[in-house]
């Protein structure tokens, strides 16, 4: 899968985080990139360097959760030969790689107390010295970090510097998560889609029905817009009428009746009798005596359970069921249903 470098979306909260990154871009100064896991704090580095006065020089990107902590000074700032077991011959550290350019620390909040600390000094001084030398090494280096956690908090707890974290956080950029993101869903989904069926082979892009679109844009999003271009691509990728648009979405791959069973059953908690399974309700046409209150009862448990479905959104429910806003108001109040 190649790797994906647009921007999309539309929404006020998506624009002006990338409008703040273009600002920040030209200053010489690190930058601190907050956000939920897969909301793209990759692309606001890479934009960061190619719009500033670096993006001719590398850009070096490292995740530090991908390393041992043992590793992560050695690859950060070098080594010479035979500085450790294992050092067969000398290596110039990310710092060095990253001369004249940018250095993007993914994942920064994992990086440990002493890594922390050789850091400042790069920040304060402009120099690394590799592990084993003596003498350091001057480098030109804007810094670039990411991180999902709230490094505030981890600074009083003890977990991250305070004085590292004031280098670091000269422009700070949230980024929105896909849920904050209003209208972005569907103009994503779009994206992604036609994508989808372009590398497939479809002649054209049907789109997606409407219950589908209400079902995309109704869910969390826990992953963000990483979570939904699988999710999106999955469903094109799957559904075999290129020429109807796409009524069918999987937001759980795992979800399967032949899932395997755990290895282990919870203990139930001593002197506490565990409840029985509750059972499904099932429907007898034999004992219907009253065929209009039997179809209103029917009626109103299939409203209950699609507002319950799509989290008691009232315009996400009524394309859901094929309504209008104001058939689905109307239903609620027949059957006295709650808004949530």
């Amino acid at each position: 899968m190649e790797k994906n470098t647009q921007f999309v979306g539309q929404s006020l909260a998506f624009l002006d985080a990338v409008e703040q990154a273009g600002r920040a871009a030209e200053l010489n100064r690190p930058v601190l990139v907050i956000g939920e896991r897969g909301t793209g704090k990759e692309l606001i580095a890479e934009r960061l360097h190619r719009l500033s006065p670096r993006w001719d020089g590398p850009l070096i990107i490292m995740n530090c959760a991908a390393l041992p902590e043992t590793l992560i000074e050695a690859e950060l700032f070098g080594h010479e030969q035979g500085a450790f077991t294992g050092a067969a011959r000398a290596r110039a550290g990310r710092f060095e790689e990253a001369d004249g350019g940018t250095l993007f620390l993914d994942e920064l909040g994992t990086l440990s107390m002493a890594a922390q600390e050789r850091l400042l000094r790069v920040i304060e001084y402009g120099e690394v010295t590799r592990i084993g030398a003596s003498k350091p090494i001057m480098v030109d280096v804007r810094i670039v970090a990411a991180t999902n956690e709230d490094l505030p908090a981890a600074a009083d707890a003890g977990r991250f510097r305070p004085d590292l974290l004031d280098r670091l956080s000269f422009e700070v950029i949230t980024l929105p998560p896909l849920r904050a993101r209003e209208g972005d869903v569907p103009v994503l989904a779009d994206h992604f889609g036609r994508r989808m069926g372009a590398e497939i082979g479809w002649p054209q892009w049907p789109g997606f029905s409407a219950a589908c679109m209400a079902e995309l844009e109704a869910h969390d999003w826990p992953g963000n817009v990483r979570e939904l271009r699988n999710v999106v691509e999955r469903a094109v990728y799957r559904w075999n009428e290129p020429a109807r648009p796409i009524a069918a979405i999987m937001f759980d791959p795992f979800a399967s009746p032949w899932k395997p069973r755990p290895l282990m059953a919870t203990a139930p908690v001593a002197g506490m009798a565990s409840a029985p399974p509750a059972a499904a309700p099932a429907i007898s046409f034999e004992i219907i005596s009253d065929l209009k209150s039997a179809v209103d009862a029917h009626e109103a448990a299939i409203v209950r359970a699609a507002l319950e479905r799509y989290r008691y959104n009232q315009r996400a429910t009524a394309k859901g069921l094929g309504l209008s806003y104001d058939q689905l108001r109307h239903c609620m109040k027949k059957h006295g249903l709650s808004a949530g």
